[in-house]
Formats: structure tokens, sequence, C-alpha cells
């Protein structure tokens, strides 16, 4: 895979280099293929692709790459244009990355898991269970030494292909299923979807459950026809695609156990190849992005939880589940985690930002 990105992001630099000597645009093919060859773009000396994975238009993704557009574009006196894609060009991440190493798309919303397949163990950090206890403890982390550190390691170990531009967020991801649970006990014997990451796994099982594998679009009809007994995820993200209307889907206990961090990607290459100019007016408005889509996510936690009320989920509250000993299995997995990757500074970073 790294032979591949070196291959093509050799001929995407070939273009940027052009681009700031103002010859051409590094994305130009690509935004008229994707129908964003419009007048303004025709005019611009940089047309830049951004792209999600989500549809809707509701989900705080698309809040944030509006909000990239429309700052970039008003500060850059129209020099950059934006295309955004709203799961138009893909609605697997796996699609959006490689759309990202082709040059087809210039920045994108993704998980980080998929960088444990090609050579940066590290991310999956990102995955463990109640490592971060807070929204404000999360953004403390990421916004602060320990977010610099792996924005760090992801360009060192990926040779500059990939560059974290920010870190998103997804909410907080709770259970919901077939019956209320309050402690990891009540999970024994039922089937969970969950992420396929191994740490995630590995603290399902810890309670009991049996971890199980479901593509997201099928997600609805595994719960609504008993595939599965249960699933995990945020409000917002269950209550868009309407899980909670199905049986096994009704019963929500609010774990909070993953404050979940999404990376807005570009290529480290791409951007190195941008003029200061640019490269600052980029930064202006990753940074503006960023603050909307963070405050569409917070927003959005209290109006999907009353959302999914109001249609007849039963929400268990946060204080009335055992947070205690979920945490208790989790951590083991944490130190285990650290250990096995060099990454105990790291952890231990995180658990001090709490105190």
């Amino acid at each position: 895979m790294k032979k591949k990105l070196s291959v093509v992001l050799a001929g995407i630099m070939t273009v940027v280099s052009l681009a700031g000597c103002g010859g051409g645009s590094p994305a130009a093919s690509s935004t008229t293929a994707a129908g964003g060859g419009d007048g303004a773009a025709a005019k611009a000396e940089l047309n830049l692709i951004i792209a999600s994975n989500q549809t809707s238009l509701d989900n705080p993704y698309s809040y944030g790459m509006d909000k990239f557009k429309e700052v970039l574009e008003e500060i850059s006196g129209g020099k950059i244009s934006v295309t955004v894609h709203k799961g138009t060009l893909g609605e697997n991440e796996n699609e959006l990355i490689e759309k990202l190493e082709m040059g087809a798309a210039s920045m994108v919303v993704a998980s980080p898991g998929f960088m444990t397949s090609i050579g940066v163990p590290e991310v999956d950090i990102f995955s463990l269970n109640y490592l971060f206890d807070s929204f404000d403890h999360w953004e403390k982390c990421l916004d602060g030494e320990f977010g610099d550190k792996m924005k760090a390691t992801v360009s060192e170990k990926t040779g500059n292909n990939f560059r974290i531009m920010a870190y998103w967020s997804s909410s907080v991801r709770d259970y919901y299923g077939k019956k209320e649970v309050k402690t990891p006990d009540d999970l024994k014997g039922m089937t969970i979807r969950t992420q396929s990451s191994q740490v995630q796994q590995d603290f399902w099982k810890s309670c009991g459950a049996i971890p199980t594998s479901v593509a997201w679009g099928e997600l609805y009809q595994a719960l609504q026809q008993g595939v599965v007994d249960s699933a995990e995820n945020d409000y917002t993200s269950f209550m868009l695609k309407e899980h909670h209307k199905t049986d096994n889907g009704k019963y929500i206990s609010e774990t909070h156990h993953d404050y979940t961090t999404r990376l807005l990607l570009m290529s480290g290459h791409f951007y190195d190849g941008l003029t200061d100019e640019q490269k600052a007016w980029i930064d202006e408005a990753v940074e503006a992005c960023t603050k909307e889509e963070r405050e569409v996510v917070y927003r959005m936690f209290e109006e999907s939880k009353e959302k999914v009320i109001a249609d007849g989920a039963i929400v268990t509250d946060f204080e009335d589940v055992d947070i205690d000993a979920f945490r208790a299995l989790a951590l083991p997995i944490q130190d285990k985690f650290a250990a096995d990757n060099n990454m105990t500074a790291e952890l231990e970073m995180i658990r001090a930002a709490a105190q």
C-alpha cells in the first residue's frame, strides 16, 4: 500500500507544484468530474474537494464541511473553491480513503481505525472505551499535547501520506438494545453490533456480550429482525437511522463508553506543496469548521435524546448506570494496549488531564 501511495502522491505533487505557481489546481479535474466545475471553481487558483460518508444533511459532518467551504472561499477571496460531498463519493469510509489516496478528494472525514491495517496501530488508542470521561476532557486532550503527538505519529508512520488537519467528534456512544442495561452482567449472552476494533471487541466480551459484525447500512434490519440483540452508537447517529424504533433498539442505556474521535485528513504531501498563503487560509477555515462541527455535535446530543424519547424509546440515564463497573473492565484493556504499543506515557497523559 505504501508503494501505491507513493506513486499516486508523486503524481499529485506534480500538479500541486504547478498550482503553487498559478499554473493549475490540484483537484480541478476531480472537481469537474464530481459536478463541481461551476464558474467560481473555473476562476479559482485552487479547487478542493471535501467529503464524508454521511448522507444526512443534519449530520454534524455536513455542518462542518459547509462551514469549511463558506469560510475558505470568503477569506481567500474566491482564489480557493470548495466542493462538498455528503456521502456522494461513497458511504464506506474505505472508499473515501481511496479517493484521498488517488487525489480525487482533497480532504476527508474518517474514523482512525483504518490506519491500524497500514502500519499505525497506535491510532487504536482512540478506540479504547472509557478513555475520556467528558467532552471537556476529550477536547483538552485532543487540542493539547496528546493530540499533537498523535498528529506527529500519523505523519511519520505514513510517510506524510496522511496529515491530521483536525479532530472532529461523532459524539459519545451508548448502548441500545432489546432490554435495559445497568451493569455489565446485564449484557451476558447478548449479541451486540460493535465496531471492528479489537480493543472494542475485547471490552464487550469482558462484559459477557457477543460482539457481532453488521454493516451500518444493514443494522436497522438486523435489529428489526432480531439478528442482533443490541448495538452501540451515539444518539444522533441511531436517531437519524431510526434504530430506536425497532424492538431490539428501543432501550437505551447511557453507558457513555466512547467519546469518539474522527479525523479530518489531508495528504501531507499535498499540504506541503501549497503556498504559505494557501496554507494559512486552509488552516483558518479548518479551525472554524472544527469549532462548528463540535458545537453541532454537542447541541444535537440533547436534541437527539429528546427526539428518541418522544418516539417512545426508554432511556436509562447515565446516573442510573453502574459506570464504575463498566470502567473497571475497561482499564486493564487500556493498560495492556498501552504496554503493547509503547504508549504508556500517552495513556498517563490522558488520565492526568482528567484530574
